[in-house]
């Protein structure tokens, strides 16, 4: 009897960058499992800030832990996991939410990772990019996301460590290619209309009422240490908030004249409040449907791999 034929189809590789914006980079979930679905082989991937968190915790393989425990985050749930700080470098050491996350997920140095990772965070003191290519996945992660004045920056040497979107918000010039793969970026603060799905949109309505009393009688005690002008037009949260978005969508929009992506995936940076992390249902469905809509409008996904 004659041997069945096996026929053996090569998936399209891609090597995936993924931008920082607070808790619009929960999306990156969705767009890596539409990815997925269909038919790409995520081959590398570097990311900044939320991009670099979504980014080395798929890369350690514990993706499908991450997005459980995200989207079992009511606002109380997010609220607790908040450790104040109110000192002079931030206002949250981020140390109970990363203590919480290595539980489950673990640790592993990049190098040892079977998908080439990078992450990208800003030397306040020496005044340079610095690319985590090795050593601990979640002290990369950690640097990466320390946003100044809000989460506080990691001492490391002589280097002082802070968010990478200070810098490189969408790191397409440290993400590792190969000479098959096409390169797909996901920006999660572009200046387009938000989409708008049903995922999410009601399932915390009941802790409402405790989570406002909560960040009232955070505000109250913010004020006492930052005063507080009754004219003000913007609050200090959404002040920080305006300044470092203008400042990430600039250096964004550079590094992509520079350094051009074979697909571009949009996520409007008006889908969510950058701290809206109990929204996490809702951000992956967004995610999901904005590279639905980028790659059906490519069509690269029809496109037979070299």
């Amino acid at each position: 009897m004659p041997k069945k034929k096996i026929v053996q189809i090569m998936k399209q590789k891609v090597s995936l960058v993924l931008s920082g914006g607070g808790a619009r980079g929960i999306a990156h979930i969705g767009v890596i499992e539409e990815l997925e679905t269909q038919g790409f082989e995520i081959a590398s991937i570097a990311g900044t800030s939320m991009g670099a968190m979504v980014g080395g915790v798929y890369a350690i393989g514990k993706m499908n832990e991450f997005k459980t425990w995200m989207c079992s985050l009511d606002k109380i749930k997010v609220f607790s996991l908040v450790d104040f700080s109110f000192s002079n470098q931030g206002l949250v050491k981020g140390d109970k939410v990363f203590n919480a996350m290595k539980e489950f997920i673990g640790d592993k140095n990049i190098e040892d990772l079977i998908i080439p990772f990078a992450a990208v965070a800003a030397d306040l003191l020496n005044k340079k990019e610095v690319v985590f290519t090795s050593g601990s996945v979640w002290d990369a992660i950690r640097a990466s996301v320390a946003i100044p004045t809000v989460i506080t920056p990691v001492v490391s040497g002589n280097a002082l460590l802070v968010d990478g979107g200070v810098l490189n918000n969408i790191p397409v010039n440290r993400v590792k290619r190969t000479n098959d793969d096409i390169l797909i970026a996901v920006n999660v603060s572009a200046d387009i209309p938000p989409i708008n799905v049903k995922a999410g949109q009601d399932v915390h309505s009941t802790t409402e009422t405790l989570y406002k009393k909560n960040i009232k009688k955070f505000q109250h005690q913010l004020h006492r240490i930052i005063p507080h002008e009754k004219e003000e037009k913007l609050g200090f949260f959404d002040l920080m908030n305006k300044t470092i978005e203008l400042m990430r969508h600039h250096i964004t929009q550079m590094s992509l004249e520079k350094h051009a992506p074979d697909l571009m995936i949009n996520i409007s940076r008006e889908s969510c409040g950058t701290y809206d992390f109990y929204r996490s249902a809702e951000l992956i469905e967004i995610g999901r449907e904005a590279a639905r809509n980028s790659l059906q409008e490519t069509k690269i996904q029809d496109d037979p791999p070299k």
